[in-house]
């Protein structure tokens, strides 16, 4: 009997982390391993990765990692795999061009010879199972989805798309391919669904234009523009406006956003020399105004933001914000951004009223529109749709979008992470079982999860703050020697309430009396009942719960401290 599974270890009702996998004859396919990116009440987090433990107990039934394009949220955490895993990873150039520096920059040891570069339009045997890529649209260079073939039909995994005319993709084999997947017969269908909300196509490429070129030509100044560094294609597209309206370029951010400096290395992004500025920092002579200027501010998450702050306040380096500047914002503000975007405007604004900001929908394509997917399911036809890549809302709109053209919620299938699809003989049996999921919090360059405890402990501290007291004792003589001494951070200043830091040195005092009196100091029970008796009072006094440290320093001395 011909048994196909669909799991996922992540990017299931979420934005991001996105990782798949399809079991066929027991050999798993993993479909990208990406990471995402924290909210704000994650302190200190840098980074959420899936938690990869069925994987790795499974590894000798891993037949490879299939990547469809560079951006964090699909190949962010193939580190871990390659860690703990290390089976062959399969991607287009500039994928695996930016995934090789990103292991480097992390300090990952990986064998080159695992990290295997594949054609658009390659097809790939493993196991006896062809596995083909094939090109897509979207906002990055080498976009590919992903097919693999069954004896009970074709599994098409998109990975973000969209059909925007104006993408350096050959459309007319993009088409052909999906043309032949359908004549084959699709079983599943893997569609992106973080766009399935638009109801109609967004801003075509040519509004835009048109829409930057007005803006160009009426702006008395320079045009400073904000951008996310992995949003290639549009950058490209800023600087082919800026040089249509004879105007010089500035891309910030080149040398120190390692993915834009492996686009302009590879060629997938590029500036005319003549066109090309290379700002000196601002000094007496020097002051980078120049009315004909473009100034591309780039960056990841907040970076833009910070940047345009920077500036509006005259602190940069290279760029002082004046008041005949224009300035183009196309950063919309990602999860954990929102306050910074909207305090970045208000000190803009203090300096120029020349601001534009754009909606999503105005803009050109970057994911699937309602109608996009509609296009890609009715040339595939497949025979069951699972959405995948989006929050719970995004996978509703898409199951309401297949239902649009004639998919009912038998053939639409919603699932969560961890829960497995099973198809046997072609045909969809069900949620049979689960395979444990979670997600692992990075912090700086500590590859293993900081854990819930370390994460409460960062909660209490932001929210409550921290109280140390600390003492000198003579353990043979079993006196106080000095303090206690108490030090607040995030709590009340020092001299707020005289009259609780009176108390909690005389319940210091009373509590260390019990303790020094037995014949011998239990220093773990002495600090627990510190930490207990202390707390308590806190909060009855305050309704606060900062972390206490008791530091009790044992000192033998043969004289006491002066």
């Amino acid at each position: 009997m011909s048994q196909i599974l669909f799991y996922a270890l992540g990017g299931l009702q979420e934005d991001g982390k996105n990782l798949y996998c399809i079991e066929v004859d027991k050999h798993i396919y993993i479909l990208d391993a990406g990471s995402k990116t924290p909210s704000m009440e994650l302190h200190g987090v840098d980074l959420i990765v899936p938690d990869i433990s069925y994987l790795i107990e499974n590894k000798k039934r891993i037949a490879g990692l299939f990547l469809t394009h560079a951006h964090d949220e699909h190949i962010g955490s193939v580190y871990q795999i390659i860690r703990d895993i290390n089976p062959k990873i399969y991607g287009s150039k500039f994928t695996m061009e930016v995934l090789k520096d990103k292991l480097i920059k992390d300090g990952i040891n990986f064998n080159e010879e695992n990290l295997i570069t594949v054609k658009s339009r390659s097809t790939l045997e493993i196991n006896n199972l062809k596995i083909r890529f094939f090109e897509l649209a979207h906002n990055i260079p080498d976009c590919c989805g992903i097919d693999i073939l069954t004896n009970d039909g074709n599994i098409v995994y998109t990975g973000n798309f969209n059909f925007d005319q104006n993408a350096k993709v050959d459309y007319a084999a993009m088409f052909r391919n999906l043309a032949v997947f359908s004549k084959e017969k699709v079983l599943l269908l893997l569609s992106e669904a973080l766009g399935a909300t638009n109801a109609s196509n967004r801003g075509t490429i040519l509004e835009f234009k048109t829409r930057m070129n007005s803006i160009l030509a009426s702006s008395p100044g320079r045009v400073i523009f904000s951008l996310y560094s992995s949003d290639i294609l549009r950058i490209q597209q800023i600087i082919n406006i800026a040089i249509d309206n004879h105007k010089k370029v500035a891309l910030l951010g080149k040398k120190t956003q390692r993915l834009l400096a492996k686009a302009i290395e590879l060629g997938y992004l590029h500036i005319p020399e003549e066109y090309n500025v290379n700002l000196r920092y601002i000094d007496e002579k020097n002051d980078n105004n120049d009315k004909d200027l473009v100034v591309l501010v780039t960056g990841e998450r907040h970076e833009p933001f910070f940047m345009l702050q920077r500036m509006s306040k005259r602190i940069d380096r290279l760029i002082h914000m004046e008041k005949d500047d224009t300035v183009i914002v196309l950063t919309n503000p990602l999860l954990g951004t929102e306050k910074m975007s909207a305090r970045t405007l208000d000190i803009i604004y203090k300096v120029t009223s020349k601001v534009y900001t754009f909606k999503q929908e105005l803009l050109p394509p970057v994911n699937a529109s309602r109608e996009e997917i509609k296009e890609m399911i009715n040339i595939l036809k497949p025979k069951y749709i699972i959405p995948v890549i989006g929050e719970y809302r995004h996978l509703y709109a898409l199951e309401v979008v297949a239902d649009c053209v004639g998919y009912t919620k038998n053939n639409t299938l919603i699932m969560d992470l961890g829960d497995v699809a099973e198809f046997n003989n072609g045909r969809y049996v069900g949620i049979t079982k689960s395979v444990p999921v979670g997600e692992v919090m990075l912090d700086g360059k500590a590859f293993g999860d900081i854990g819930d405890v370390v994460m409460h402990d960062r909660e209490l501290l932001a929210n409550d703050g921290v109280l140390i007291i600390s003492s000198n004792i003579n353990a043979r003589s079993k006196k106080i020697l000095t303090g206690p001494d108490i030090v607040t951070k995030g709590f009340m200043y020092d001299n707020e309430n005289l009259n609780l830091f009176d108390k909690i040195k005389q319940t210091f005092v009373d509590i260390s009396n019990v303790y020094l009196a037995q014949k011998f100091i239990n220093w773990s029970d002495f600090k627990n009942e510190l930490r207990g008796q202390i707390a308590s009072l806190i909060y009855k006094e305050t309704r606060r719960s900062p972390i206490i440290i008791p530091v009790l320093i044992s000192t033998d001395l043969e004289k006491p401290l002066d």
